[in-house]
C-alpha cells in the first residue's frame, strides 16, 4: 500500500499550533513510509470563508518545509462531484431531501430537551420527501449500528448505535459538508491514513456509518489528543498564545525549531531526546509513539528550542537570516562589522528579533542618561556598595590599561584579569562598571568580545565619557 496522507484545513482564520501539529504529523507520515502528502483546501463552509486565508495556509506551511506532493485541491471547485455522489445514495434510498424549516427543527430538538432525551434527527424522518433537486438540504438516512474500530493512535475504540444519526450531506447553497465531502475526497485522492484532532472522534459512527452506505473501505484513523494551555487543563486558545504560525516568522524563530517543537508535542521516539532535526524526524516518526493525553504548550521550552537552533547556525547562514531584524541604527554599517557583532550575540539569542535589544549599543552611542541611572541603580549587585569615586577610580584604571592594548580579544582578557587582582576587585564589579560605560545597558555579550568588536577609539571614548559623567 502506498502511504497517502493529508491535511485539509478550513479557510477560515490564520493557521496556529493545533493545526499546524496535524499537518506536521501527517506529513511525516507520508515521510516515513516514502509516500505522498497531499494538501486539499476545504472550503465549503461559505458564512466563515476568509479571502486570504488560503494564501496564509500554504505560506506558513511553505515557510515550515511542509510540503505537498498534491495540491492545494479545493472542495469549492469539485461540487459537481459531491453532487454526483449524492445522487448515489439517494438512488440507494440513503439520502433524502430534509424539508424542514429552521423552526420546525427547533420545535423537534425543544421537544426532546422537554424529555430529557437526546435529540435524534432519525426519529423526525419525513414519510414522504419531496424529490431533492437543490435547493433543500439534502440528509443521509442512517442505519444506526455499533461500532469498534481501532485507531492507529488510541487503540481499540468502540461506540453504541445511539451515536449514529442522520445528518446533512449537501446544504441547501448547494455546497457539501465537511461529514460528506471529506470522506469523498479521501475516497478519490486514494488517501490512506486520516490523521485529525480529537474534536472529530464524536462523529467517526457516522463517518463508519456513511462508508458503508458508500460501498468503500475506510482508511487508517488516526486521532491526535489536543495541544492544552501552558496550564494544562484545557486546549489552547488564542487567549493562551495559539497566535498565527507566520507570527513566528515574523519575531525570528526558525522552521526548524517549529518543527522539532511542534513534533514533540505529544510525540517522542522512545528515548531522552529532546530536540530532532527534520531528517531524525522523517526517521523515527511512528502513530504509535504519539501519546494519548493531551500535550501542554509550554512557549520557554519553544524559546529554549529555538536558541539551540540559532547556536548551531554556521555565521554565514545565521546573517542571511538576520537581515531584517538588526535595528534601524544598523543600515549602513558594514556587512563585516554586523557580522562580528552577530557572531558575538549568536550564543545569547533565543529569537531574532531580540537583536535590536542586545546589539543597537554596537551602532549608536549610549544615553548619558541611561549610563548614569545603571551607575545610580546598578543591575548588579556587588556595585551597589561603590560610590561614584570609587566607580569613577575603576574606570579611570581600565582606561590607562586599555590604553596600551592591541585590543585583540585575548589582549583586553588578560589585562582586565590583570587588572582584577592589580585592584583586588571581583568581575560583579569590575568588569560591570565597564559594561555599564561602553554599552550603557543591563546586559550585553561577552565583554571582552564587546570591548574587541566595539574597537579602541570607540570603547576608550565611552568609558572617557562615563568617568565624566561620574564626575559631574
Amino acid at each position: 500500500m502506498t502511504v497517502r496522507t493529508r491535511f485539509a484545513p478550513s479557510p477560515t482564520g490564520f493557521m496556529h499550533v493545533g493545526g499546524v501539529r496535524t499537518a506536521l504529523f501527517a506529513w511525516l507520515v507520508a515521510k516515513h513510509a516514502d509516500g505522498e502528502f497531499i494538501l486539499r483546501i476545504e472550503d465549503t463552509d461559505r458564512s466563515r470563508h476568509v479571502e486570504e486565508s488560503d494564501r496564509h495556509i500554504i505560506e506558513s506551511l511553505s515557510w515550515l518545509g511542509i510540503t505537498a506532493d498534491e495540491g492545494p485541491a479545493r472542495q469549492s471547485e469539485r461540487l459537481d462531484m459531491y453532487k454526483e455522489w449524492a445522487n448515489k445514495l439517494v438512488a440507494a434510498g440513503r439520502a433524502y431531501a430534509d424539508p424542514y424549516s429552521p423552526e420546525e427543527l427547533d420545535g423537534f430538538r425543544q421537544a426532546a430537551q422537554a424529555a430529557k432525551k437526546p435529540f435524534l434527527f432519525r426519529e423526525h424522518r419525513p414519510a414522504d420527501p419531496p424529490q431533492w433537486k437543490g435547493g433543500l438540504p439534502l440528509r443521509f438516512k442512517s442505519e444506526p449500528t455499533a461500532y469498534e474500530w481501532q485507531d492507529a493512535v488510541l487503540g481499540e475504540l468502540s461506540a453504541g448505535p445511539e451515536t449514529v444519526d442522520d445528518f446533512i450531506l449537501i446544504k441547501s447553497d448547494g455546497y457539501p459538508t465537511y461529514n460528506f465531502a471529506h470522506i469523498v475526497d479521501d475516497h478519490l485522492m486514494s488517501i490512506s491514513h486520516v490523521i485529525r484532532s480529537q474534536e472529530f472522534l464524536p462523529s467517526v459512527p457516522k463517518f463508519l456509518n456513511l462508508y458503508e452506505a458508500l460501498g468503500i473501505d475506510f482508511p487508517v484513523l488516526a486521532t491526535l489528543p489536543y495541544v492544552m494551555g501552558p496550564d494544562g487543563k484545557k486546549k489552547l486558545s488564542k487567549r493562551d498564545g495559539a497566535k498565527d504560525i507566520l507570527d513566528y516568522k515574523r519575531e525570528g524563530y526558525l522552521p526548524e525549531a517549529l518543527i522539532s517543537f511542534l513534533a514533540t508535542l505529544g510525540w517522542n521516539d522512545g528515548t531522552e531526546q529532546e530536540i530532532f532535526t527534520v531528517d531524525e524526524l522523517i526517521s523515527k516518526f511512528r502513530l504509535d509513539r504519539v501519546q494519548h493525553s493531551g500535550a501542554k504548550f509550554d512557549e520557554q521550552r519553544l524559546l529554549w528550542v529555538n536558541g539551540h537552533f540559532i547556536r548551531q547556525k554556521p555565521p554565514g547562514e545565521l546573517y542571511e537570516l538576520a537581515d531584517g531584524f538588526w535595528p534601524a541604527s544598523a543600515m549602513d554599517a558594514d556587512s563585516g562589522y554586523k557580522k562580528a557583532v552577530l557572531e558575538l550575540v549568536q550564543e545569547r539569542l533565543k529569537y531574532l528579533n531580540e537583536l535590536p535589544g542586545l546589539t543597537s549599543f554596537f551602532f549608536e552611542e549610549p544615553n548619558a542618561r541611561d549610563i548614569k541611572a545603571l551607575f545610580d541603580n546598578p543591575v548588579d549587585k556587588q556595585l551597589k556598595n561603590l560610590d561614584k569615586a570609587q566607580l569613577k577610580q575603576l574606570l579611570e584604571a581600565v582606561k590607562d590599561s586599555l590604553e596600551h592594548s592591541d585590543f585583540s580579544q585575548a589582549d583586553i582578557e588578560s589585562r582586565l584579569n590583570e587588572l582584577l587582582q592589580k585592584l583586588n576587585s571581583k568581575p560583579g564589579i569590575l568588569f560591570a562598571a565597564v559594561r555599564i560605560a561602553v554599552t550603557g545597558a543591563k546586559a550585553s555579550p561577552q565583554l571582552f568580545g564587546t570591548l574587541a568588536v566595539l574597537d579602541k577609539a570607540k570603547s576608550l571614548l565611552r568609558i572617557n565619557q562615563a568617568i565624566d559623567a561620574l564626575a559631574a
